[in-house]
């Protein structure tokens, strides 16, 4: 049953990682199977008025994979493609990258099977606030905080505080991540995944010793996490020479305006026509050469058939499983390419989310100085962590990365022992 319920081809690439890695950890039977499967798997049926007039049911996940060390944290997204399986291979994946991270969280994500490119903003509140009724019974600031992800943002976090807060009678802040400031969110955290990903690609080329003035990057995803990366990126000196969005792909070798490019997807809604560049194809800019390759959109973007044609020395993973089990087979035998795998290269959201969770708790807000010199400062210390592991211990970086967070995990599980 439980195989049929999260048969999707991600969570198998999730399962398939920790069985790896649980093997090299020598994990008994009893902790493989409490580390594996997530805790609770809830499914919601969300009932909306379109503007029409019209009522139609969406249907909604949320997977609290564990909260053994914490109450779970993860995105919601909002995305035609959105299934179950998918979603708790993201809440395992976030589970790791707390542990890696060491964040009192457990993982959780969540989605909502809907476009909301075709909704107007009425009907997206609509479909937020019945959803956040539906799935009240299962969140809180203790049990699981949710934050914005794939078709959501502040906005969509501003509704869910409001209707948890009409229901609980008092403003609970901690309920999400990703307020707005005005909400108590925190500052720099919009910005937090990307920074984090441009902060370890250049701490990745540092080690590498290339130097970071005049290096270049290609960005796949020109959302939050792409565009923050590209821009942090470029203050580095770095210089973006691709960049694709779910329409097309640009590329310039002399260098994307990127200020040009931003007002240029704000008019027009994407990358594709941007005067100061030359189309590509997408699939073939991620094979083109560069010092920084950051996949940063979906799932399964490197594969088996791109993987061998890579040209990059740093791949720094701004997204979710962007890389299958055989491309990371083959990365790993080429043995050319710099990995900085996704549970670490994309986890200074989450960081920040923590950041910003804390302040709620505390009522206090800290600058956007103090935000990312706190974030740098732990991204620094687990970037050198993994690193040191992965070369005692003769690993790849993701096993070793996702080693030392299982085991986080399986120890706690250990402790606290099994109730009867």
């Amino acid at each position: 049953m439980r195989t049929e319920l999260l048969q999707n081809p991600v969570f198998a690439m999730a399962a398939a990682q920790f069985d790896q890695v649980a093997d090299f950890l020598e994990l008994n039977d009893e902790l493989r199977e409490r580390c594996k499967w997530p805790k609770r798997l809830i499914t919601v049926t969300v009932p909306v008025r379109h503007d029409d007039g019209s009522t139609k049911v969406y249907f909604a996940h949320r997977v609290q994979h564990h909260l053994t060390r914490g109450p779970v944290k993860g995105g919601l997204r909002y995305h035609p493609k959105v299934e179950l399986g998918e979603v708790a291979a993201l809440a395992m994946w976030m589970n790791w990258k707390c542990a890696l991270m060491d964040l009192p969280f457990g993982g959780g994500k969540g989605g909502i099977n809907c476009d909301p490119r075709t909704l107007s903003q009425g009907e997206l509140e609509r479909i937020t606030r019945r959803f956040t009724m539906e799935i009240t019974p299962f969140i809180g600031e203790d049990i699981d905080v949710m934050a914005p992800d794939m078709g959501t943002n502040e906005q969509t976090m501003a509704w869910i505080v409001d209707t948890y807060a009409t229901r609980a009678g008092r403003l609970v802040p901690g309920i999400v991540t990703g307020k707005p400031l005005n909400l108590q969110g925190s500052a720099g955290r919009t910005r937090a995944t990307g920074h984090g990903v441009a902060f370890l690609a250049s701490r990745a080329l540092n080690k590498l010793g290339v130097q970071i003035e005049g290096a270049t990057a290609i960005i796949q995803g020109f959302g939050n996490v792409g565009s923050y990366a590209a821009r942090t990126l470029a203050s580095y000196g770095v210089k973006i020479t691709g960049i694709s969005d779910v329409s097309g792909a640009v590329w310039n070798a002399g260098g994307l305006d990127l200020d040009e490019l931003t007002k240029h997807v704000a008019s027009t809604g994407s990358v594709v026509g941007f005067a100061g560049a030359d189309a590509i194809d997408p699939q073939e800019m991620l094979t083109q050469p560069c010092d920084i390759l950051a996949p940063a959109a979906t799932d399964m973007a490197i594969n088996r058939e791109n993987a061998p044609m890579l040209k990059c020395r740093v791949l720094a993973e701004g997204a979710n499983g962007p890389t299958t089990t055989e491309a990371d087979q083959i990365i790993s035998d080429r043995g050319d390419i710099f990995l900085i795998p996704d549970i670490l290269c994309n986890a200074g959201g989450v960081t920040v989310s923590y950041f910003e969770w804390v302040q709620n708790l505390q009522r206090f807000q800290w600058t956007e100085r103090e935000v990312l010199t706190r974030l740098e400062t732990m991204l620094e210390a687990t970037f050198n962590r993994v690193l040191h592991f992965a070369e005692t211990n003769k690993l790849p970086q993701r096993t070793a990365a996702q080693s030392l967070a299982i085991k986080t995990v399986a120890d706690v599980k250990s402790q606290r022992g099994l109730f009867p």
